[in-house]
């Protein structure tokens, strides 16, 4: 089992930092010291830290927050960043009214 996967093991208590208040993620406006409690709580990788607190998910789909969100999970659980596999990237969503789509089948009338 890899370190990062191993949740038996005792990663300390949460101490909070200086620069805890630091925004990491611009788009949702994510701190470094939310990452760090995330960790604590026992989100271990990128994903699930993303799935939890939404970093990465905002209009720059993680362009500008992912490198520094898996630079502080590996900094935490003490692993080198090559064991952290990076979150998946996905084609931001929006929504759409139903008119949109209504006018598309009649051809956009």
């Amino acid at each position: 089992m890899n370190k990062v996967n191993d949740r038996s093991r005792d990663i300390g208590k949460y101490i909070p930092q200086k620069d805890d208040d630091m925004i990491i993620c611009r788009c949702e406006e994510i701190t470094k010291g939310e990452i760090r409690k995330a960790i604590y709580e026992g989100m271990f990788t990128v994903t699930e830290i993303r799935r939890y607190l939404r970093t990465g998910m905002g209009l720059c789909q993680g362009q500008t927050c992912g490198k520094l969100v898996k630079s502080i999970v590996a900094r935490e659980l003490k692993i080198p960043l090559s064991d952290l596999e990076a979150a998946v990237s996905r084609a931001p969503m929006r929504p759409i009214e139903m008119k949109v789509l209504a006018n598309e089948k009649r051809g956009g009338e």
